[in-house]
């Protein structure tokens, strides 16, 4: 099983959607909200270099920001 992670903030309709894309997939993913956790705003902004959320990690395929249904189908 692919290793997902899902990074977030509060009140991002794209973040909910993605959520609940990978869920109606059955895809386990983390999430972690960046608001709550400097270390990972850090890590997407200055590591990763998106600005805006969500930003979806996972193994085998390139990060990806925004709400991308494709890409995410890909992940089950």
């Amino acid at each position: 099983m692919v290793k997902v992670t899902v990074y977030t903030k509060h009140g991002c309709p794209q973040c909910d959607m993605t959520k609940r894309v990978l869920e109606g997939e059955g895809v386990n993913f983390n999430t972690i909200n960046v608001e709550e956790d400097e270390a990972a705003l850090n890590y997407v902004k200055n590591d990763l270099g998106f600005s805006s959320m969500p930003v979806v990690v996972a193994e085998g395929i390139e990060p990806f920001s925004g709400f991308r249904p494709d890409l995410l189908q890909a992940l089950k």
